[in-house]
């Protein structure tokens, strides 16, 4: 990559008390110098503010504040500015222009990000951390993003690597005297090694259960029969009339979608159609887009209503949609209608029908009962994903996927010392499990993986 000077817009779009366009590059102090007589930007120093006119020829474009950070003590280790203007969509327009027409160019989404990888301020993991930072939406999203930014995984990664790479130098070094068959490497010493990251690594595997839910929010489907009080317990949970509630069965045609934050965390609620068989064309659509939510959620919230003689078709309904991995709460609905015996009644009912295990909670949605043992019960599946042994969370796909890969890889390695495979042979699975490892850091990486990972930062970052 070269390091010709690209600029662009760092805020968001749109009118503002303040914008700010970043620029960095070789040339950047005389192609801004262009524009901005008001002093000699090479005789400034690092981290400094100058004040003065952005000009276009004699045109003064906006008033302007104008940081300096002089290489490598920038965040993309070159000579880099800011311009602060006021906030006006065409300021920041013309401004960008006039520095085209001065020699810049426009930066490629991430390009800035990507040189401060590339220029080694900051590893590939720490660079995707800064778009986790950008995009939390709640506490936990961005305390792990924060974290890794900071260096977490890399942190528990390096060691295990430097630890590894001593043993493959020492198995290279036996490659050379392979005809003295000589054995510099203790396989017992490797063999207690592999166990070691072995551990570390299914550690951090199961962690990313709970990474995801941080940073995509936990899903969780509202379900039951029709008028059973899934929108008005919608409502109630966001305290705002976001769905239609109506005693017509059946108002609810289409999924609703809305994130709610309990203690940090998010959760995607989604309001479902009544589940019943029916002959309307657009309920039947409803009813089967319900299933289909459920099959992607992280929780089932089933709604029964207490005031029903038969509880049939609702367990029925609950079997249908259970998975191993599904956690179920069953909330019987509407407490202020029945006596509190027809509750007991009810959960037994529920309790020997269902072997899956659940959750039970008795609810007023429109009264507002007990809807903070609800919220309790979602906040704890989150807190008990958690490992308190781990203090790095795997948020990222990549990441996770290049776990399990030097996972297999050192299962390889630990068969490879049990069958006593060749040198050679085991120096191949060691290097192949020293790659994965280092693919989570960009020690090793290639143009297709930095090109995808870069492309989904916004353009100024």
């Amino acid at each position: 990559m070269n390091n010709d000077t690209i600029c662009a817009l760092a805020t968001a779009n749109g009118i503002g008390a303040l914008g700010i366009i970043r620029v960095s590059g070789n040339d950047v102090l005389p192609i801004i110098q262009k524009s901005f007589p008001a002093k000699k930007l090479e005789k400034q120093k690092s981290h400094t503010i100058h004040y003065g006119y952005f000009m276009d020829g004699e045109e003064a474009i906006d008033e302007i504040m104008l940081s300096i950070f002089l290489a490598p003590k920038s965040f993309t280790t070159e000579n880099s500015v800011e311009i602060a203007f006021h906030g006006s969509p065409h300021i920041g327009k013309r401004i960008l222009e006039t520095l085209i027409k001065n020699g810049a160019r426009m930066a490629k989404a991430g390009e800035f990000t990507l040189r401060a990888f590339i220029n080694g301020r900051i590893d590939l993991s720490q660079a995707e951390a800064i778009a986790d930072v950008i995009a939390s939406e709640n506490e936990a999203s961005r305390k792990v993003a924060i974290n890794q930014l900071k260096g977490g995984i890399t942190n528990e990664i390096s060691l295990l690597r430097t630890d590894l790479l001593n043993f493959v130098s020492l198995i290279e070094l036996e490659l050379d005297f392979a005809e003295e068959d000589v054995e510099f490497a203790d396989r017992t010493a490797l063999s207690g090694l592999l166990d070691k990251i072995d551990v570390k690594l299914n550690s951090l595997i199961e962690s990313f259960q709970y990474g995801n839910a941080i940073k995509n929010g936990t899903a969780v489907a509202i379900i039951g029969k029709p008028n059973a009080g899934k929108s008005t317990l919608l409502n109630a949970l966001l305290k705002e009339e976001r769905a239609i509630v109506s005693n017509i069965a059946g108002t609810t045609r289409d999924t609703i979608e809305e994130i709610l934050h309990i203690k940090g965390h998010a959760f995607r609620l989604i309001d479902t159609a009544g589940l019943r068989e029916t002959v309307d064309e657009i309920e039947a659509i409803g009813v089967k887009k319900a299933k289909e939510k459920v099959e992607n959620a992280n929780i089932l919230v089933y709604l029964a209503d207490a005031a029903t003689e038969d509880f049939s078709e609702d367990i029925e309904m609950i079997e249908s949609l259970l998975r191993e991995d599904l956690k179920l709460i069953i909330c019987a609905t509407k407490i202020d209608e029945v006596t509190p015996t027809k509750y007991e009644t009810v959960e037994n009912i529920f309790r020997k029908a269902i072997s899956h295990e659940f959750d039970f909670i008795k609810i007023s949605a429109v009264e507002n009962q007990n809807i903070q043992d609800l919220k309790n019960e979602l906040s704890s599946y989150v807190e008990q994903l958690k490992s308190e042994e781990n203090n790095v969370v795997i948020t990222n796909q990549r990441h996770f996927e290049a776990l399990q890969k030097s996972l297999d890889a050192v299962n390889k390695v630990k068969e490879a010392i049990s069958i006593q495979i060749s040198t050679e042979l085991l120096a191949y699975e060691l290097r192949n499990a020293l790659e994965h490892l280092g693919e989570i850091s960009g020690e090793v990486t290639n143009d297709e993986v930095l090109g995808n990972i870069f492309s989904k930062f916004c353009i100024g970052k």
